[in-house]
């Protein structure tokens, strides 16, 4: 539900560590899976789409890490895409590992971000390129990456994938404090993130999530 029905409580360390080992648990299962395949609505290869996700995640561990550095800019890490239209991206899983290293690339980044947002005083503020945002809303931010990047590669990979719903409910009153209320909070996020309807709201083509701490102000991302 939305903050304004009443919180079902901040999003946590201990949630990225479950949404990770979640997302890694599914990405096990399927090794055996065509990983050059289009991740749902995406431009994006699911091998690809994972790699975009563990970099996420390492991305947002990272921007938590500098204290005294610029409150306006990323860390500057190089960025690059393995070719035209695919994510730029720091992290990429080598090929030669299968999709066990795959797993593995992203559970070593989710490990990451989980021990940041852990460790990191609730009073830091770092860059997000939609505005500054605290550690609990970086942990949000990589909750709702797994979750809907996995939704991205299952439906590639045409298997389902469908996370805690009291884990949504968290990332929903943290990011998306307007989203609609109800009891579908999986298919709330789907929609808020720009991936699907639910009862009485059209697909969104622009979607944005509210990152700033809360009462702090509003961020935003459309991806």
């Amino acid at each position: 539900m939305s903050e304004a029905h009443g919180s079902p409580g901040p999003v946590t360390a201990d949630d990225v560590q479950e949404a990770v080992r979640s997302a890694v648990a599914f990405l096990r299962g399927a090794e055996a899976a065509d990983w050059d395949a289009k991740a749902g609505s995406l431009d994006w290869s699911c091998w690809e789409t994972v790699e975009h996700l563990a970099d996420d995640l390492f991305a947002y561990a990272a921007q938590l890490g500098p204290r005294g550095a610029p409150s306006d800019t990323e860390v500057p890490f190089v960025w690059r895409a393995e070719r035209p239209g695919a994510p730029a991206n720091v992290i990429f899983a080598d090929r030669a590992a299968g999709a066990a290293g795959l797993a593995r690339v992203l559970e070593a980044c989710g490990a990451l971000l989980t021990a940041m947002a852990r460790t990191t005083p609730a009073s830091v503020r770092s860059h997000h390129v939609f505005g500054a945002s605290d550690p609990e809303g970086f942990a949000a931010m990589g909750v709702v990456e797994t979750l809907v990047h996995l939704h991205d590669v299952a439906e590639g990979l045409g298997l389902r994938w469908e996370p805690d719903a009291g884990l949504c409910d968290r990332v929903l009153a943290r990011l998306f404090p307007d989203a609609p209320a109800g009891p579908d909070r999986w298919p709330t996020l789907l929609w808020a993130t720009g991936r699907g309807e639910i009862p009485g709201h059209a697909r969104l083509t622009r979607w944005r999530w509210h990152g700033a701490p809360r009462g702090e102000g509003v961020g935003e991302s459309e991806r």
